[in-house]
């Protein structure tokens, strides 16, 4: 067999040098392509097989969340411009966190109360459109229409912080509206202590109401709205030290 020449082994080393860099480009290529290809499939994959959100129970609420020796304030029929910044005031002297249970027309009106309230760290309740306490007795389009449309007016107001309860207005529920509430992600809340403030019976009546009613349960039942509330707020001002003074924590009702 002829000896190659040193020209010769010089071109057949160029040549296989270059035939390995060529394959080595082509595995690369290979192996990149392949990552993006297993990327985009990863990126596309049905979401199908995501968890699907918690669902938010029917069940009418009255327990806290934090459970043991505890009790929820809510505060109805505002934001009034008027009363609804002295609840504030009172709820942040005493250290305390309430629901409030909002009208939509009122967030509509009164943004900025509602996100006064919201800052505080208290939540929102959807009380509904005209608060018509005979509204289980309505259509059931009817009733869609006073828990949705409250429920976005509110939630507008907010800057889009999501309502998280709804009760309903003289505690008209029906199952109906207890189902729709709870598929857009609020809780009917009922309450066990009326404090009776909305019919003004004088300051000592709503917290002597409160103090012999609260160890049957522990929501508490207020107003900010639906006519002038100083006595609201004077007993306030009189039953959360009270409360803490018995012992109790102050909580928010359970969701889930």
């Amino acid at each position: 067999m002829a000896r190659l020449t040193a020209s010769q082994r010089n071109i057949a080393i160029t040549v296989a040098s270059v035939i390995a860099l060529i394959a080595a480009i082509a595995g690369a290529l290979a192996v990149s392509g392949y990552n993006k290809a297993q990327a985009e499939a990863k990126e596309s994959k049905p979401t199908v097989d995501a968890k699907p959100a918690r669902p938010v129970p029917i069940e009418i609420v009255h327990m806290p969340e934090s459970g043991g020796k505890a009790v929820n304030i809510t505060i109805d029929d505002g934001p009034d411009p008027t009363w609804t910044p002295k609840v504030l005031e009172v709820l942040k002297q005493n250290d305390v966190k309430a629901v409030f249970c909002v009208i939509g027309p009122q967030a509509k009106a009164h943004p900025e109360l509602i996100q006064q309230i919201v800052a505080a760290g208290h939540r929102l309740c959807d009380h509904s459109m005209t608060h018509d306490t005979g509204m289980d007795k309505k259509p059931e389009a009817y009733q869609s229409q006073e828990i949705l449309d409250a429920q976005r007016m509110i939630e507008e107001a907010s800057g889009g912080v999501k309502v998280q309860y709804w009760r309903a207005p003289g505690g008209a529920f029906t199952p109906f509206n207890r189902k729709l509430a709870a598929a857009h992600g609020m809780r009917p809340l009922g309450w066990n202590v009326d404090s009776k403030d909305f019919e003004k019976p004088g300051v000592s009546t709503i917290v002597s109401t409160v103090k012999k009613e609260v160890a049957g349960g522990p929501t508490l039942l207020f107003h900010d709205g639906g006519g002038k509330r100083e006595q609201t707020v004077a007993a306030l001002e009189k039953v959360l030290p009270w409360l803490k003074q018995q012992g109790y924590a102050f909580s928010f009702p359970k969701i889930y």
